[in-house]
């Protein structure tokens, strides 16, 4: 993991970015489902798609729950289109009558988080409980997180991305990342 202050892509200024490796973000996760288990004992675990797949497939692991997932984005074929996020699949049925563990990767203003909170309802569970692993100071609060910080974070998974016909780094980090 690298934490330390750096010039931040073109047009956002200096900021920290927070690198993590595969390695750490396991611990966070595994983290996060401990904290969970000390206080509630969910039926399953819902990933929001795309990145909250990633924790949340890592807590029902840890925590021996079945797993589903619901898409919400503010994206389309990886590009920001819309301001605010929008349902792109259901909440799974499966979830009627559960206790329902409902995690995401990150959340700041919490909007995805409520969308995901509303469409699931309309299920009809016995009770919702939210987690992320990183949550913004002054952001919407989910009721676990393993880490409060105001640094962007860059994710395993988003540190080099495939152009064409090989790995890059990501286009949002050339500036910050040493390759």
């Amino acid at each position: 993991m690298n934490l330390s202050p750096s010039s931040g892509p073109t047009g956002l200024g200096p900021q920290d970015f927070l690198e993590l490796d595969w390695e750490m973000f396991g611990e966070l996760c595994r983290a996060l489902a401990m904290k969970v288990s000390r206080g509630y004992d969910p039926d399953m675990i819902v990933g929001i798609a795309r990145a909250g797949v990633i924790p949340a497939a890592v807590m029902a692991s840890v925590l021996r729950k079945d797993f589903h997932s619901m898409k919400i984005s503010r994206r389309e074929g990886g590009e920001r289109v819309r301001e605010r996020p929008a349902v792109l699949s259901a909440a799974p049925a499966q979830a009627q009558g559960k206790r329902v563990l409902l995690v995401d990767e990150i959340t700041t203003s919490g909007d995805t988080l409520r969308l995901a909170l509303a469409a699931l309802r309309d299920v009809g569970p016995e009770e919702i409980r939210t987690a992320t692993v990183f949550v913004r100071p002054q952001g919407h609060a989910p009721d676990y997180s393993a880490l409060e910080t105001d640094s962007t974070i860059i994710f395993p998974w988003d540190r080099k991305v495939f152009d064409g016909e090989e790995w890059v780094v990501n286009p949002m980090y050339r500036d910050v990342l040493d390759e």
